[in-house]
């Protein structure tokens, strides 16, 4: 049964935070309110905190997960960037972006792509996650909440727990989030890809 945590969402109760952050670090599998919409989360280097978080999402070794960081001082341990991309990474984060770059050897090969051996990454612009990963202490594994069968995240708390109880450990409500998805762009060749338009102004990083 999940544990179900309201927080304000420009202020929120650092508690609730540490606990659950505890639970993540305990191999729990939490849903989190970001600046698109509500995402699963898990440990990075819990094995099988993943697969269940891909099971959960519906999702195979395929699909990209992405990388949760609160700032790209921790983009180097995750994946490789010449300084080309490093400015258009920092014109566009924090915000509504997913970058898919190649990573690195601290990304175990089980959350990267497998034949591409790259991973999404992401610096959100939103307070309740921010401070989550800064109590957290490193990236937090995460996909979009969105779930199986169905085109639309989740954006309400409340309809989480109602569907998604006994699969979770934790779930942070801060309120209702976006209805719509990041903005990916891939930065692995010459120049950057739009993959998928969404929240993020695709010309924060020359792209229109």
């Amino acid at each position: 049964m999940a544990q179900l945590f309201e927080v304000h969402p420009d202020n929120p109760q650092v508690r609730f935070l540490k606990q659950a952050a505890q639970i993540l670090h305990s191999g729990g599998i939490a849903a989190i309110p970001t600046d698109s919409s509500y995402a699963l989360v898990c440990h990075l280097d819990d094995k099988a905190a993943a697969e269940t978080l891909r099971r959960i999402r519906g999702v195979d070794d395929k699909h990209h997960l992405t990388l949760l960081c609160r700032d790209l001082s921790e983009l180097a341990s995750y994946a490789r960037v010449d300084n080309k991309q490093y400015r258009l990474l920092k014109s566009a984060t924090p915000g509504a972006f997913t970058f898919i770059l190649e990573a690195t050897k601290e990304v175990p090969r089980r959350v990267s792509h497998p034949s591409r051996r790259t991973i999404g990454l992401r610096v959100p612009d939103h307070r309740v996650t921010q401070e989550l990963l800064a109590i957290f202490g490193q990236p937090l594994l995460a996909t979009t909440l969105i779930p199986p069968g169905e085109s639309e995240p989740l954006n309400d708390a409340q309809e989480i727990a109602a569907r998604y109880d006994k699969l979770l450990q934790v779930i942070i409500d801060a309120g209702a989030c976006t209805m719509e998805p990041t903005t990916v762009v891939d930065m692995t060749g010459d120049e950057p890809v739009l993959v998928r338009r969404g929240c993020g102004d695709p010309a924060c990083v020359g792209l229109e």
